[in-house]
């Protein structure tokens, strides 16, 4: 569902490909050693890869393994989930709803869902279907992310339609693309209120059953067989950067942000379904979404810098309804990215050279870096592009990333260690706290050590230690992704803490532990 940091980094750099196609493609050993190579620099489990080219899948196949701990290999059918990749499925069912004369992009959003209330009037009043897909909502970037990050969270889509009203806008209705996951899932809830089934189940009847796409799935709770399915992995917490297995991500409220899984197989018929301008079957004969609507979705709605970089010469870049779009040399580039604890994707096409390429991984960190760099390759060779060394330079930045992170956090759990010996009064911190949106927090002493628990987010628990003055840093529970935190108190005349803000402590932390939006007030 989430977009990972990394991948908001280099999208600029990737969304980006295309020139006249002069020079053939790698060969599929060539893409065998890329990928493979990829895998030992980055330190990934598995990677699933695809690549269409004029209207024929040209490679698909599967890479190491599901599993550090079963060593199964991967094959082209191994299921990943796409995470963020999932938009576009979102959008394409509301395009197909508007194929049938059921809505408009222009509808407003409060004609289907009434309740439905954001952080003004006007905007609630004038808040479009397209806008739901657009990430311009005023809002900052992943806001209200917290109800879901981690999951386990008892947050409903009651509460995403109610609490949207809390949110501070960080810009005006429409001018800044800050991208958001909430809003996807009212995309997720319209179509469902407008169809007279689930997302999920629109999804697999309308989308995936048509295309044939038999292995995917709109969910990861409804798969009954999961032998095939790859497990996310991650180093975050480990040591020589060792990668381990991590619990599955699952959605709550619905699969619209983030939700399927999928294969490189599956993914191909859906690449080509996109390249078809919405025709498939074996003649082309069907149409699953009209080239309007795809048009439509291939339109720039929110606008991006673009990259400078003289390599791709792109002249704009920005965000349609559940794609990226780039202009690069005079030709267009479509594409998106998807990131979940242990499952990181990317899905690239350049409808001109009528060529796409799908990169699936487990692991996280290291995924992004393979998905770039073997991603990046593959389209530069067909380009007629010098060899770039994708590899070593995503392996130099993420490598410089990690460095600026460890040098940041050592600093802040060395000062929390020479803060032991610092006495504080407990009882002046004892207590709960409740944001609007988030609900409520408690502050206790487990033995004699200060905790901090969320009543509406079990994972979000771990023990308090003094930083700085007022300032506590917190270790979670959860490990599972890099999301430690700061918690800051304002105190009365009497020393006693009324208030609470906070922040991530990593300055890499995930765009999705929106923390700082958080505003608690003591009521008890």
């Amino acid at each position: 569902m989430k977009k990972p940091k990394f991948a908001l980094t280099i999208l600029t750099t990737f969304l980006l490909l295309t020139t006249s196609n002069i020079f053939a493609q790698l060969s599929s050993k060539e893409v065998d050693a890329l990928v493979e190579k990829s895998i030992e620099k980055f330190n990934v489990a598995g990677v699933a890869v695809a690549i269409i080219k004029d209207g024929k899948v040209i490679h698909k196949k599967g890479y190491g393994v599901k599993s550090i701990n079963t060593k199964q290999a991967v094959d082209e059918h191994t299921n990943f989930q796409i995470a963020s990749n999932s938009k576009a499925f979102t959008t394409a069912a509301l395009a197909i709803l508007v194929d049938e004369g059921k809505i408009s992009w222009k509808d407003k959003v409060k004609t289907y869902i009434p309740e439905f209330k954001m952080y003004n009037e006007y905007v609630t009043e004038h808040f479009l279907i397209e806008d739901l897909l657009c990430h311009r909502s005023g809002l900052g970037l992943g806001a209200g992310d917290l109800m879901f990050f981690p999951n386990g969270t008892d947050f409903t889509i009651k509460d995403v339609l109610s609490n949207f009203q809390h949110f501070k806008p960080v810009s005006e209705f429409r001018t800044q693309f800050d991208y958001d996951n909430l809003l996807y899932f009212v995309a997720g809830e319209l179509t469902a209120r407008v169809s007279g089934m689930s997302w999920e189940a629109f999804i697999e009847t309308k989308i995936m059953n048509p295309l044939q796409m038999n292995n995917s799935h709109a969910s990861l709770k409804d798969i009954k067989d999961k032998s095939n399915l790859a497990t996310p992995h991650s180093t975050n917490g480990t040591e020589n950067n060792k990668i381990k297995t991590i619990q599955g991500f699952e959605e709550m409220v619905n699969g619209a942000p983030g939700g399927i899984v999928s294969n490189a197989d599956d993914m191909s018929k859906w690449v080509l379904v996109q390249l078809n301008k919405g025709k498939y079957g074996d003649q082309l004969d069907k149409q699953l979404f009209s080239p309007e609507r795809q048009n439509e979705m291939w339109k720039l709605y929110s606008v991006l810098p673009a990259d400078p970089d003289p390599r791709y010469k792109q002249h704009f870049n920005g965000y349609g309804l559940g794609w990226f779009l780039a202009d690069v040399k005079g030709n267009l580039s479509v594409s998106h990215t998807g990131g979940l604890p242990g499952m990181l994707s990317i899905v690239t096409m350049i409808p001109d050279l009528n060529l796409g390429v799908v990169v699936l991984t487990n692991t996280e960190n290291g995924g992004a870096g393979v998905f770039s760099a073997v991603s990046q390759t593959i389209l530069d060779s067909y380009l007629g592009l010098d060899d770039y060394g994708w590899i070593d330079k995503h392996a130099s930045f993420l490598e410089s990333q990690k460095n600026v992170d460890n040098e940041a956090v050592k600093k802040v759990w060395e000062t929390v260690n020479k803060a032991k010996n610092i006495k504080i009064k407990n009882e002046d911190f004892i207590g709960q706290y409740e944001d609007k949106w988030f609900g409520k927090m408690e502050i206790f002493l487990k033995g004699n050590q200060l905790w901090f628990k969320s009543l509406r987010s079990p994972k979000l628990n771990g023990p308090m230690q003094l930083y700085k003055a007022n300032t506590f840093a917190i270790k979670w529970e959860y490990q599972d992704m890099n999301c430690d935190a700061f918690a800051s108190f304002s105190l009365d005349e009497e020393g006693k803490a009324q208030s609470i803000k906070m922040k991530g402590i990593s300055p890499t932390i995930d765009f999705s532990f929106d923390f700082q939006d958080l505003d608690l007030k003591r009521v008890k």
